[in-house]
Parts: C-alpha cells; structure tokens; sequence
C-alpha cells in the first residue's frame, strides 16, 4: 500500500523549501519549483539543471537527457536510436574507440553498474556519476557529456563491431514474454506509431543499416533544443554552471530542424480483447486496462487532486492484497492501480496471476468485482483516514531525509521534469503543501473517481496462457460477457479491523549485564542478562532511520527429515500474524508507522530483520518480541497458501520453459546431485505439515540467548537502552548454545561438461565454474576479489569488444568459511549457438593469460580505484553497516576488517593474481554446462 504513495509523491518532492502563497484559488497558482536547482537555457537551446548535494559527498550524478527515442525512427532507422546509445560508448572525439570506459574505470567508474544509459519510445538518458574529489575530473566528466551530445565518432568499424553485441542484446529478450507481446501490443496500443517502434528494433535493420542511415538519425535528433544536462553532487554550482556554459554553447542548433512529433495512442471507445498463449509460457495472467488521456500537473489545485489518486491507489492495493490473505484466493497475487501508461495516456490497470487456467475466469472476476464493489459501495472513512495517516507519515519521512536525500534521487526528478513535464517542489514545500490540504480530501472525492477510471470505453484485456492449456482458457465471448454483467451481486466491503494491544501483557524487563565499547568501530556491545548479545551502532547517515537484523544458528538444518516444512515455516507463521492480529489486520494497525520487523528460517540461520525510525522504535520492538512470544497460524489461511503454491509449481512443471530446465540441470550438476538442493515440485507441498512448522518456529525462537542483535541509525545509545532492557531483555532463555547442521554441498570434483537442449529460439547459455577447497581468510578473500575483477573486465574486452559475441559477460566469485573454506569462480553468457565453442574457446584462453603472465597492471588499478571508491560511499550507509557487522559476527571474523583494506589492496600485484589464478582455476576441477536450442 505505502508503495502506491511513494510512487506518486516521488514525482513532485525535491529538498528546498519554497515559501507558498494562499492556498485561495489553488487552480490560479502554477506549482512552484524547488529553488535549490538552477536551471537555465542556453542560446542554442539546451537546457540545464545543478543542484548542490553532498549525498555521498565527494560525488557527482551527470545526466544527459535527449527527447529522441524509437518512436522518431524511420522504417529504415528501426532499432538505431538504441543503436545510436550503444555508439556513444565506441569512439567519440576526445574519447576515441574504448577509451572513454577505460578511463572511467580507472577512477573507479564500474560500467554497466555506475556509467550506463538507456533508450526508450521518447527519450534516450546518459548516466555518469563521477567522483569531485580529484583535479579535473568533474570538468572530464562533463566533457563526456558533451562528446554524447555532438561528438560521437560514428567510425563504420566501431558500428561493424557493434552490430553483434545489440544482435546479442536483441537475442537475450527472444522468448516467449516476446513472442506474446509481439501478439498483443498492436492490440492494446490500437496500432500506433509505439506498436511499431520497439527500442530493440529489427534483427534485419540491425545487421544490415548503412552507416549513413545512423548518422542522419544522430544528426536530426541529437540536437540542442531536445537536450538536457543535468549536473547533481557535490560540487561549486557556480562553477559547474560556467563548465556547462562554455562547453556547450559550442554546439550550433540546426538551420533547419526536422519537426519533433509528438506521437499519441489514439483511443476509439472500443473494448479490445487479446488472448495469446505460447509452447513455452507456464503462467496464466490477465491484464485488465482502462485507457485515460494523460493528466498533466500544472497547478497547485492539480497536486492537491493528486492526493485523492494516491490514497485511491493505496487503498485499493490493500484491499487486493487483503484477497490474497483470504483462506481461498481467487488468484495467486492480484494489484490495480492508476498509473502513466505511455505516449499521451494514463491507465487505471488492474492485474492478476491466476493459479492455473480453468481459474483465470475466477481472477478475472475477482478484479472486476473489486472495482465494482468501489464503484458500488466506495471505501469507508477508516480505510481513507489509515491511508492518509501512511501517507503522511511518509511524506513527513522525506522531509526530515531532505538534507540526505541522494543525488541520484534528485537527478530523477529533473529528468522527469525535462522529459515528462513532472513539477519538482522540493521537500519542504511539497510537505507544508500536504500538512496544509491532505485533510481536505474528503471520501466523496476519491470514491468518485473509481467512476472516472473504471467504464466500459477504451478498455483492453489481455490474458496471457500455456500453450498446452489453450483450451481452458477464457474465450474472448466469454471475458465480454464478464466484463458486462461485472459486480451484479457485490457486497459492501466489510473491514476487519481489531483495537487492542499488540501485545497481551507488558514483558519484564532484563538488564544489561555487561557494555563495551568498540571504539574504532563506534559500536557499543551489550550482554542482557538473559544472554541476549546486542550490538549499536549510532550513526548520522540518515536522520529518520534505524535497521535492525538479529541472527542465531540452526535453522532448519537441524530438522533434516522435515526439509519441505523448514523451507515453508517462518512464511506460513508469519503469514498467520502476531499476538491479536491475523495480517490482515496488523497491517492496519500499523497505519502510520514506519515499523517492519519480519522472522525468517533458512537452512543455517534464523532471525529477524526490520527497519525503523526513532518515533516508531517502541513498537518495532514489540512486534519483535511479539514474534518470539505469541506467534499466529491460521490452518484454513495456510490451506489457501499450500494450494496456491502447489498450483504455481505444477504450472511451471506442465510448461519447462528453458531457463527453468537449465536452471535446475546447473543446479544438479553443482550440488552433485544431491536431493536436499533439488528444486520444488508440486509433491513437495505434500509434506509441508503446519503443526510441525508451528513446532519449528517456536523451537528456534524458544532461546534468544544465542541471538546477535544489531541496530544501526538515527538513535543514542543511553536513549535506547531502556528500550532494548525491556522488549530483548525479557525474551525467553534457555542458553542451549546451539550451532547448524552443515550439509556440506558443495560442487564435485573433476571435468565435467554437459549440454542441454531445450528451447525454440535460437539462443544458448554458458555457465563455467572452477571450485575446491580454500583457506579463508582475509588475505585470500582480498586476491579472490581482484582475480574475478580483472577477468570481468578481460572477458568484457574479449567477448564483447573483441568477438562482437555477446552482449554482457559475468564473472562471480563466493567464499565459504564453514563447514571448512572453499571458494567459487563463475563465468556465465548468452550468445549464439554457433558462437558457444569459440566464446569458450576465447574465455579459456583469457583465463591462460592471467595464469601465465598475471592480471595486466593497468586492470589492477582499476579493480583497486572501484573497490576504494566502493568502500567510500559504503561506509557512508547504514546498510553496508548492518551487514557487515551481522556477517561478520556470524562468520566469526574480526570486526576490524574494514580497516585492514588498503593495507590488503596493496597486496594485490601482477605477481599475487599470477599465483590466484594459477590455484584456483585447475583444469582438472572444471564444470561447464551449456544451454542449446533443441534440435530440429
């Protein structure tokens, strides 16, 4: 439900405060922009943006904007003006060929990660965040986006390269979600000019385009007037103002310009229905979409209507979800909402994942009847006054983060506002303007509008099947002749809502036994007298946040007969509530609150993890400790649950699509067979027993004495110590001291290769793992991290750059300490089916080099600039904080490992990766498996 809000106020909100005048007459105020963003126009044209922000400090988000997307291209241009991005990274004037990733990753610029773009129907959008803390580089920076702007090289060998890596981009998305999408968007896009221009374009255009049919493209659209650059860190705007100036009044508008037009979906009234199903496609979903011309926010009345679409949106998405915790559901996950949908339209679009075809005409009625049953009856006072109190308290939660709010989240607004027309009042301003008019929304306003979204004109269903169940699936008779009788028989909506305690009697509370300080660390450690362990961490990396993430040994390793049931019990628990409240009705009754504290089991672990703020700390802690002392469960809920899931999986078993075959062959192939890793299937369900998942979790969360608990964020400890005595101190104790049952599944040894074929479209699958045993410790952790850095980057030059084969490349790596070390290289690509033995090949003989000569100096550099500068803004957050010092108490490893980490990057040489290389990738010890499209 928060989401639905997020989602809407994300559009106007920036940082500055911006003083309102009378909110008398708001249809007579245009919204006001934040002033905290200067923004200009040069003579030629284009437009900028900066803004001062030092989230992370040290650091720079650059963006340029062109208003040129697909939708401009000709039929000869189709899939050129992605192309065209893809031009920009291969040759401009001051960067020529590579050099331009070269030099980016030297600074510590990742790319795909950090330096990364893409096109779509209107717009195409460069991003580069770069650091401000070295001489020049911010003007260097800035002078990339110029190059983007007007100096891209266009050189016909670079494009020639390139035709194989967008081949392999346009290869990746074949399947069946395309197949059926090519069926229905015609449809439900009433053949507009954005049915016929999909970004990726045509696999004809794109092997066969002459280089001057991409140059006119760049020439007519990539111009002064359609741009935009926009410049957000921490940085002198005055300077940043005069770099932009003079570095782009250089670039002369058009004499005679091509005419930008602007491209609509037209809407004829009509019903369009689309069933399209496909050999490959195990699910069964329905769209529903009601088609509205596009609102635009212009003035200060428009931002206040805006509130009654927000809580219209929220409060329909907790009722959907509320059919979801029913004991039978009429879909597997169901959502509606009023959103932008493309071009010049907005949609009011409701969706559901039915559990298998004979219940798609079930779902489809369930969606119908929840927007009928608003139409009909409305929502009630209570659901409007939680959704405002949500939507309040998250509006509130960004303005007390403005001062912390990160560049790249600015960045997006001014895009939004250059590209979409979307205001930006900033933060304080938008949050006067709400604590001013949200209460003057009134119910009668937002009921009204379910008349407005919901009619019988411009609508489009799709329902989307497997092949195999065609015949059950809904005829488009029969979806009409639902769609006109929709929610004859409805009901008011009832709500459930429960006024008590959360929990049923105060705990006692413990005392802190012992206290000692990490000082290095800035952590305190606590010992509660029931042996609870707690580690603090104040920070002022947020003002309005706290994580929390507590950990224990076990899990349901220690219950190996019952694996099904262990891989189900926090859910199924969980699912029940807590104390009074089924999760229907917790969920209301956290209205308001920022307060999420969730247990989970997984094999080796069990724990809780929630996130906070200092206002909402109380009652966080009471749901925690509500889930150790008075868990739920609900048999005729959990029946629900089970049968939806059984339902899922024998979907996915009756259509194996390829990934689902490769995924689980990989997965054999790695655990060795071995059955406690084998992937679900429908009689996997069968064995899941409540009353033992019930006795599970209350087994695990029997003894909090073997619990780490740590919190991170905006909190004292003196203040929050009375706090932690109370609701941790008190949990129940037993001391056992246990630890898990490690399975010990790790990959076999020896060569092995194995090749699967499965699939109709003519793409393929690489994976290649090199495993054994290891001595984990920093040291070796440190040249793992380097060794697969620097063949990232290697296997990028070669299979992308070089061979033109694939269009991305990933090297992992993961250690183990327990049950003894042991360490993991992956490498994995899609390409060609003809391309498989020579990209082998080709990755092998990279992999030689680094064990015959070590890594290149040069890409250790760039491994040890990425990993510093990484570490900067990590240690920045409170989330790298909560991991860290979670996994490392887990792991047992020394708390003071951060700063061991220039001392361990010095240790990295050709010499160091020469001998990591030449210990970790044995030949002997190889696994590859292989993906190929079944055989005619």
């Amino acid at each position: 439900m928060k989401k639905a809000l997020l989602a809407f106020c994300f559009m106007i909100m920036g940082s500055g405060f911006v003083s309102l005048v009378s909110a008398q007459d708001l249809a007579s105020q245009k919204i006001p922009l934040d002033p905290d963003v200067k923004t200009g126009r040069l003579k030629n044209g284009i437009t900028y943006y900066i803004r001062k922000n030092s989230e992370p400090k040290n650091r720079a988000e650059l963006r340029l904007a062109v208003k040129a997307g697909s939708v401009l291209e000709t039929d000869a241009q189709q899939g050129l003006a992605h192309f065209m991005e893809h031009m920009n990274f291969n040759g401009t004037t001051n960067f020529p060929k590579n050099e331009l990733v070269n030099f980016l990753q030297k600074t510590g610029v990742r790319f795909g990660a950090d330096l990364n773009a893409y096109t779509g129907f209107d717009e195409t959008v460069y991003m580069l965040p770069i650091p401000t803390d070295s001489a020049g580089l911010l003007e260097k920076g800035i002078q990339v986006l110029e190059d983007w702007a007007h100096g891209a090289l266009l050189d016909p060998a670079e494009i020639e390269k390139e035709r194989g890596v967008v081949l392999e981009e346009s290869r990746m998305g074949r399947g069946a979600q395309q197949r059926m999408r090519d069926k229905f968007l015609k449809v439900i896009l009433n053949n507009s000019r954005y049915a016929a221009r999909l970004p990726i374009g045509k696999d004809s255009i794109l092997k066969s385009f002459k280089p001057e049919t991409i140059k006119a493209f760049y020439k007519d659209w990539y111009r002064p007037d359609l741009m935009a650059v926009i410049a957000v860190g921490d940085f002198d705007p005055a300077k940043v103002e005069a770099i932009i100036t003079q570095k782009f009044s250089s670039i002369a508008p058009p004499v005679n310009p091509k005419k930008r037009t602007k491209y609509d979906i037209p809407l004829d009234g009509s019903t369009q229905v689309a069933i399209v199903t496909d050999p490959e496609y195990p699910q069964n979903l329905i769209q529903l979409i009601y088609k509205q011309p596009n609102s635009k926010e212009k003035t200060l009345q428009d931002v206040r209507n805006n509130f009654a679409q927000g809580l219209y949106n929220a409060m329909m998405g907790q009722r959907m979800q509320e059919l979801t915790q029913k004991p039978n559901p009429p879909f597997l996950y169901g959502g509606s909402e009023y959103r932008d949908f493309l071009g010049n339209l907005d949609s009011y679009t409701s969706v559901a994942l039915a559990k298998d075809a004979t219940s798609m005409k079930t779902a489809l009625t369930a969606l119908l009847e929840e927007n009928a049953r608003v139409q009909k009856f409305g929502f009630t006072q209570p659901e409007l006054d939680r959704a405002k109190k949500d939507f309040f308290n998250s509006i509130e939660q960004y303005y007390k983060e403005r001062d912390k709010t990160k560049s790249a989240n600015h960045v997006q607004e001014y895009l939004n506002h250059f590209l979409h027309d979307k205001p930006y009042m900033g933060a304080a301003a938008y949050f006067e303007f709400v604590k001013k008019h949200l209460e003057s929304v009134t119910l009668a306003e937002v009921n009204a509008l379910a008349k407005k979204y919901i009619t019988d004109k411009n609508r489009a269903v799709v329902v989307m099947g497997a092949e195999k169940s065609k015949e059950a699936l809904p005829t488009e008779p029969e979806i009409r002749a639902l769609l006109k009788d929709a929610g004859k028989d409805v009901t008011a909506y009832v709500d459930d809502v429960v006024d008590t305690p959360l929990l049923s009697k105060e705990p006692v509370a413990g005392k802190v036994t012992s206290e000692k300080k990490l000082e290095k660390l800035g952590v305190t450690e606590l010992t509660l007298s029931n042996g609870v362990k707690v580690l603090l961490k104040p920070t002022d990396f947020k003002n309005d946040e706290i994580l929390i993430k507590a950990t224990a040994r076990g899990g349901y390793s220690l219950f190996p007969d019952e694996r099904e049931t262990g891989v189900f019990t926090s859910y199924l628990i969980q699912s029940g509530g807590v104390g009074p409240y089924n999760q229907t009705q917790l969920q209301k009754f956290l209205a308001g609150k920022t307060a999420s504290a969730g247990p989970y089991i997984s094999e080796l672990t069990e724990g809780i993890g929630g996130e906070t703020n200092p206002k909402d700390l109380e009652t966080t802690l009471q749901l925690i400790y509500a889930s150790f002392t008075e868990p739920r469960k609900d048999a005729e809920l959990v029946k629900g649950i089970l049968a939806n899931q059984k339902a899922y999986l024998e979907n996915i078993q009756k259509t194996l699509t390829p990934e689902k075959v490769y995924s689980d062959s990989l997965n054999a192939v790695l655990t060795n067979h071995n059955p406690k890793r084998q992937p679900l299937k429908p009689e996997s369900v069968d064995k899941v027993n409540l009353d033992r998942a019930e006795a599970i979790y209350k087994d695990r969360f029997s003894d909090a004495s073997d619990f780490v608990f740590t919190f991170v964020g905006a909190f004292r400890v003196d203040s929050i110590k009375p706090y932690i005595e109370k609701y941790l101190g008190s949990l129940p104790s037993t001391e056992r001291n246990d630890d898990f049952d490690h399975p010990n599944i790790f990959p076999p040894k020896g060569k092995i290769e194995k090749t699967i074929y499965k699939g109709m479209e003519p793409k393929s699958r690489v994976t290649l793992v090199a495993s054994g045993e290891y001595d984990y410790n920093p040291e070796n952790n440190i040249q793992i991290e380097a060794l697969q850095e620097v063949l990232q980057i290697k296997l990028i030059e070669a299979l992308r750059e070089e061979e033109s084969g694939v269009y991305g490349v990933s090297v992992s790596e993961s250690t183990d300490k327990f049950p003894k070390g042991r360490y993991r290289f992956t490498v994995g690509f899609g390409c060609a089916p003809e391309n498989v033995e020579k990209l082998i090949k080709r990755t092998k003989v990279e992999i030689a080099k680094v064990k015959e000569n070590g890594a290149d100096q040069k890409d250790i550099e760039k491994f040890v600039a990425e990993t510093r500068r990484q570490t900067e803004t990590a240690v920045k957050t409170n989330g790298f904080w909560l991991s860290y010092l979670d996994d490392n108490t887990f792991l047992g490893d020394d708390l003071d490992e951060i700063f061991q980490q220039e001392r361990l990057l010095k240790s990295i040489t050709v010499a160091s990766t020469k001998e990591a290389a030449r210990k970790y990738f044995n030949d002997d010890d190889f696994i590859q498996v292989v993906l190929m499209p079944e055989k005619k």
